[in-house]
């Protein structure tokens, strides 16, 4: 029998794990729906997105990508400040392009979802109920009426891979249907503020700061638990917890 490269564990959790073997990624994921999404989203997504070799559910087969990530949550970025206008000008893109034919999430949905988080945070002494209290009277501005627009739905800088100042591809698209422009760019941008300016420079548009700031808080507010669940630290430098701490 041949031998196989190595297998490298990129991330693994109850609920996903994704391994790379050469230049191949596998991603499992405990919900087939998830990878269909994916699949969906990349053939009708107009930027870069890594080549489907195979998709045989529960488990779906990319090609890597060239270049790097653009950057990590809590850690500074390398990355040209060209590159997250680049980064901008690709979600510009994405939001003018047609509606995906599946639903997103709706207002309603997550109001909800933020009064429980918030109750659990607070009942459980994770987080100071003034911390608590502040972010989520922020969080209200993001639940306003939006204009939906083909997201990304989980646009982290891990997802966006650069070589040099050139977007190589978008990865992880699993949570993409219609969503509000501005929380894929507060997702690109959360722990990475220094760097909005840049990117809204490449997306070309006015958007409301207060919103973007919103977002921030929401996505971390609802983020802690799942993350603390599936081995993740929240309160990592620079990471979400430090978010809501830097807008008190």
């Amino acid at each position: 029998m041949a031998a196989v490269p190595e297998v490298e564990v990129v991330v693994a959790h109850q609920e996903r794990a994704t391994l790379r073997v050469g230049d191949v990624f596998l991603k499992i994921d405990a919900d087939p729906g998830r990878t269909d999404v994916e699949v969906a989203a990349m053939a009708l997504a107009p930027v870069p997105t890594p080549e489907v070799r195979w998709h045989r559910p529960p488990v779906l087969a990319l090609a890597a990508l060239p270049g790097a990530a653009l950057g990590r949550l809590g850690e500074p970025s390398t990355a040209s400040p060209a590159a997250w206008a680049a980064a901008g000008a690709a979600a510009r893109t994405l939001h003018d392009a047609p509606l995906p034919p599946w639903p997103g999430r709706g207002r309603d949905e997550l109001a909800a979802r933020l009064d429980a988080e918030c109750a659990w945070l607070v009942s459980n002494g994770v987080l100071p109920t003034d911390l608590v209290t502040r972010n989520r009277q922020i969080a209200e501005a993001a639940l306003r009426p939006w204009t939906p627009v083909f997201a990304h739905g989980d646009l982290q800088i891990v997802h966006v891979f650069v070589d040099g100042d050139e977007i190589t591809g978008v990865l992880d698209w699993s949570e993409a249907g219609p969503g509000d422009a501005l929380f894929d760019l507060a997702t690109l941008t959360l722990g990475h503020e220094e760097h909005l300016g840049d990117v809204l420079a490449g997306y070309g548009a006015d958007v409301d700061l207060d919103v973007i700031r919103a977002w921030w808080s929401l996505r971390s507010l609802l983020a802690i638990r799942w993350l603390a669940e599936h081995g993740f630290d929240p309160s990592s430098p620079g990471c979400e917890v430090d978010v809501l701490r830097a807008r008190m």
